[in-house]
């Protein structure tokens, strides 16, 4: 891999292509995301880049006595992660990711990634977590198929059999049940990169995304292309 960023997700729209067909797109704020720390097999055991995305609301509150101000982030960054980017010098993010490009050691702190590094046509895996349903049937999360619906039906939408009586008298692990849904990592592989707009930091990607609006995307050069 030798390209990726982070990006957060706007929406979906349409646009037309030079042959006037219509294309679904996702749109998405990609970067510009900012090197923190270049991981090393030297000092870390591994080669890795570590990214910075996304500022971190601040607020400044009085703790003690003397009037002595400090610097609370709303975003859950410690002062071990403060100091981070204090000795890269950059602002603080809110997020951070680690990328294990192959070409590591072209990277150095406070470099910027930007969306430009992609282009129209590029395959790309997305990545992201899923909007979250709640708890749901096995209908809706497992697509199971429901009974008669007619009177006198014992279940309508109701899960079957869990099982034999005696033998083996349990219920085998992962066995398709109503539960929790979503709410978990989801990767679209092979998206068309549609559109790049450097200028706004804006990539168009054909298709659909996973997450929610404003969720963090993770963009990556797809490692399996489809011929």
């Amino acid at each position: 891999m030798k390209k990726a960023i982070l990006a957060t997700k706007i929406g979906m729209t349409q646009i037309f292509n030079e042959d006037g067909a219509l294309i679904p797109v996702t749109v998405l704020k990609a970067g510009p995301c900012v090197v923190t720390q270049v991981k090393t097999p030297e000092n870390d055991g591994y080669s890795a880049v570590q990214v910075g995305f996304g500022d971190a609301k601040e607020r400044i509150i009085n703790r003690d006595k003397g009037g002595k101000k400090e610097v609370i982030h709303r975003h859950g960054v410690n002062k071990a992660g403060q100091g981070l980017f204090k000795k890269v010098g950059v602002p603080v993010k809110r997020y951070l990711r680690e990328f294990r490009f192959e070409n590591c050691d072209e990277y150095a702190p406070a470099q910027e990634i930007k969306v430009d590094i992609f282009a129209a046509g590029d395959k790309v895996d997305a990545s992201a977590i899923s909007r979250g349903k709640g708890y749901q049937g096995a209908i809706k999360r497992h697509g199971q198929s429901r009974g008669p619906m007619m009177h006198g039906s014992k279940y309508h939408r109701h899960a079957g059999s869990n099982g034999s009586c005696s033998t083996p008298s349990r219920v085998f692990k992962g066995k398709h049940m109503p539960g929790h849904m979503g709410s978990v990592e989801v990767t679209v592989k092979n998206l068309e990169v549609v559109r790049v707009d450097a200028d706004k930091d804006l990539l168009l990607v054909k298709g659909a995304v996973p997450g929610a609006k404003k969720a963090l995307i993770t963009i990556k050069e797809t490692i399996k292309a489809e011929a």
